[in-house]
């Protein structure tokens, strides 16, 4: 899938941060665009237009991905009006901002709501699509984004670092089952600069966690939208041998930062 001109692609939860920044640079490669959104319909027009603008055609469709039926929906929405999906990319997700210390900061139905929408979901958009890419001769690329709470056991809450955990597994065993037509991979962001933590956190606590994180990285950075972006072209539009991988995207946080021996 080197040419991604006139391909077509769904990228959920992009009305705004890393399914935005992935709208745009896939639009800005010939890319048309199902742009989804489930609470931010101005957000979803405005990515639209800048879209657009790049000279590709986009839909800005309502779709909450717990929903089966609203999965469906876009699938069908993008076989009719272009004939073919190309690329799904997985973003839409959810969370509570839960200490994880906090045991009683979380119940059951929290779990469920957020295993709906980053787990449960995640996988309806795959089924939903899954049928259309194996038609194709190019197949289909899946990306899905997950975290690096999946790997590490940090992050929001602890269902939400579990929810993202479920995600690298579920997208082994879809990369194992959907080959050779589709390849089905997944990126890992650790702190990404943006609105969404920012407001998750308070301003005070999020400076200090972006500040922390840089320092912690071996590059000195934290992920923002359009890196993590780039990561996930990467696994659209790179090589083509590849699939049931992760790719961690934290500036080598997670590396560690504590040599055994100083100089």
């Amino acid at each position: 899938m080197k040419d991604l001109r006139n391909k077509v692609a769904i990228v959920t939860g992009s009305s705004s941060g890393v399914g935005a920044a992935t709208a745009r640079l896939l639009a800005s490669m010939g890319c048309h665009l199902i742009i989804n959104y489930n609470s931010n319909p101005n957000g979803a027009e405005s990515v639209a237009r800048e879209c657009q603008a790049e000279g590709i055609e986009t839909l800005v469709l309502k779709a909450n991905v717990s929903s089966d039926d609203d999965c469906k929906m876009l699938a069908s929405a993008a076989v009719e009006k272009w004939g073919r999906i190309d690329v799904l990319v997985n973003n839409a997700g959810t969370t509570k901002f839960v200490d994880h210390a906090n045991l009683d900061g979380l119940n059951a139905e929290d779990f469920q709501n957020i295993y709906g929408v980053n787990v449960i979901g995640s996988y309806q958009m795959v089924r939903a699509v899954a049928e259309q890419m194996k038609t194709q001769k190019d197949g289909g690329a899946i990306v899905n984004v997950a975290s690096i709470a999946a790997v590490t056991g940090v992050g929001s809450s602890i269902a939400y670092a579990s929810s993202k955990g479920a995600m690298v597994t579920m997208t082994l065993s879809l990369a194992r089952v959907l080959g050779p037509a589709i390849r089905v991979n997944v990126v890992c962001p650790g702190f990404i600069e943006g609105e969404w933590l920012k407001e998750g956190l308070g301003e005070d606590v999020y400076e200090h966690a972006r500040e922390a994180a840089r320092k912690g990285a071996p590059l000195g950075v934290t992920a923002t939208a359009e890196t993590v972006a780039d990561a996930i072209l990467y696994f659209i539009n790179g090589p083509q041998v590849v699939t049931g991988e992760s790719m961690i995207v934290d500036g080598g946080r997670h590396l560690g930062m504590t040599p055994l021996i100083r100089r």
